[in-house]
């Protein structure tokens, strides 16, 4: 099951506030995710947020088809309540108003995966 990261950077000092955003972070509705048919195309596992000197990364663990993450994000509430709480610590603004301009964001700022390894892959599990 993959993960996914997605940069932010933050004005560096306001790591208190930032944090605070995120304690009342509204989860999403369901973490069933679907394609533009409505047939599931996946499902959210689980994310993670960090913040240290200026970066912030969200971590998303999920199954399925990242494009439909993105999808799904676009349209939940408290996504976009913490997009517009956010704003005045990013250092560079971008346009996350529509769907569209939400999953362009998300697919810029996706960090480039490296490496992941899980107990699935490792020699000795097998």
């Amino acid at each position: 099951m993959p993960y996914a990261a997605i940069t932010y950077n933050v004005r560096p000092g306001f790591d208190d506030e930032i944090a605070e955003i995120f304690a009342d972070f509204q989860r999403v509705d369901t973490p069933i995710l679907r394609d533009a048919t409505g047939d599931q195309a996946g499902r959210l596992l689980g994310t993670a947020v960090f913040l240290k000197d200026g970066v912030l990364v969200r971590v998303i663990h999920y199954e399925g088809d990242f494009r439909a993450v993105a999808a799904h994000m676009a349209g939940q509430k408290g996504v976009h309540v913490i997009e517009e709480k956010l704003a005045p610590y990013l250092v560079d603004q971008r346009d996350t108003s529509t769907p569209e301009a939400f999953q362009a964001y998300f697919r810029n700022a996706l960090m480039r995966c490296v490496v992941q390894l899980s107990v699935d892959t490792h020699p000795a599990g097998r």
